[in-house]
């Protein structure tokens, strides 16, 4: 059973909140309140999310430090931001945004339209990434177990797990392109872009280590290229 993604909304008025996730409740994904950056920061240290919509002005920690905390950890990094923000003091403004590691800075009043589609990218985003992993954990218990049985010939002994994982992968590697060909043909985000071709180079690799346990390609000699 794949589980939802969560998606972050950090927002200092309950009403934007609440307008959020009237939004984004079609998505049936897992939605997340924060009403300070401090909670935020606090939400972001025992789960991992899809996406983080912040809103800039808030009391306390606005917008922009927050992002630069989110940054600054290993653990959330890599986490999409989009900026939600009431007010526009022009280019100078949003060039604050990205270079606070935004992938998207949106004004108020927004599109729901507009913002659920980019919100559904980043969470289709995520839920490849997430499989990927999976199959790169079942991967690397097939060569653990081959190669304690039989170093050179471990693949054939399970023939089954490798018939599955190859399906499995495939379905992923279908539903990536599919992405990739969705992201080409609209104007997508640089940052979406950039994610789904590191996604694909992934799977290409992987795909290169399963098939290298096929019978007759020298088994267990390959490796599981790193999902960092």
């Amino acid at each position: 059973m794949v589980q939802k993604a969560k998606i972050l909304l950090v927002d200092d008025r309950p009403e934007n909140l609440l307008a959020l996730e009237a939004i984004l409740s079609a998505l049936d994904q897992t939605l997340v309140r924060a009403s300070s950056g401090e909670e935020a920061l606090k939400a972001l240290l025992t789960d991992d999310f899809a996406v983080i919509l912040l809103d800039v002005q808030m009391p306390g920690m606005d917008g922009f430090e927050t992002a630069a905390h989110i940054k600054r950890r290993e653990r959330t990094r890599d986490i999409p931001i989009i900026f939600l923000t009431a007010i526009n003091h022009g280019p100078h403004h949003t060039f604050r945004g990205y270079a606070a590691g935004a992938v998207d800075y949106i004004s108020k009043p927004f599109d729901p339209w507009v913002l659920r589609a980019k919100v559904s990218v980043f969470v289709e985003l995520y839920m490849k990434n997430c499989q990927l992993r999976e199959q790169a954990a079942l991967l690397r218990l097939q060569l653990e177990g081959g190669g304690a049985k039989a170093p050179v010939g471990g693949a054939k002994e399970s023939p089954g797990l490798l018939a599955e994982l190859s399906a499995r992968l495939a379905a992923v590697e279908e539903q990536a392109e599919a992405l990739s060909k969705q992201l080409d043909d609209e104007s997508a985000d640089a940052a979406a872009v950039a994610t789904a071709a590191h996604l694909e180079r992934k799977l290409t690799g992987l795909r290169r280590a399963l098939d290298a346990l096929e019978p007759g390609t020298g088994g267990g000699a390959a490796s599981v290229p790193s999902q960092t």
